[in-house]
């Protein structure tokens, strides 16, 4: 199946969040070799363009997150994930990488074509303490309506995925 959407993004956080205003951004896609997503595709689809490193953890310095918009760092999520739990797990998780130095994988899993796009049933994130490795949440998100979040170990997570992730070791 050719998604023309990521499986996960990976990225790092310290001190997330910033003044940089994002009202003038949209999506796009600045890769000539990566056939992503549009924003015809998402026209009239009832889904959002839900960041996988979100914006506002880069509001801290405006290049580095007019970065964030574009279709290879998003997925087609229901309103009521993108700007419900999913957003309350990202201000958490903004709120952490204040006093700690933090990794961050997040993606989709269970891709459905509907439309003109391949649509994930379920999200995931999972963050790490840089220094000490340990994982500090581990969850998928339901893509729906009424969009829940589960805790869930990183092996089960991996297993569900059919594929290992790229988790830190542990620090001794």
């Amino acid at each position: 199946m050719k998604s023309r959407l990521p499986l996960f993004v990976k990225y790092a956080l310290f001190k997330g969040g910033g003044e940089c205003k994002r009202g003038s951004l949209d999506f796009k896609n600045d890769q000539a070799g990566i056939v992503t997503a549009t924003s015809q595709d998402y026209a009239a689809s009832g889904y959002d363009k839900g960041h996988l490193a979100n914006a506002e953890d880069f509001a801290n310095d405006c290049a580095k997150q007019k970065l964030t918009f574009v279709f290879y760092n998003a997925l087609p999520q229901t309103p009521n994930l993108n700007r419900g739990v999913w957003k309350s797990n990202e201000t958490t998780v903004r709120k952490w990488s204040q006093t700690d130095h933090l990794v961050i994988i997040c993606g989709g899993y269970k891709f459905r074509k509907k439309g003109r796009l391949y649509v994930p049933t379920n999200c995931f994130k999972v963050v790490q303490s840089e220094a000490t490795g340990k994982v500090l949440f581990c969850g998928t998100f339901t893509n729906t309506s009424k969009a829940t979040e589960k805790d869930i170990t990183e092996p089960i997570l991996e297993k569900t995925l059919g594929y290992k992730l790229p988790i830190l070791t542990a620090h001794n």
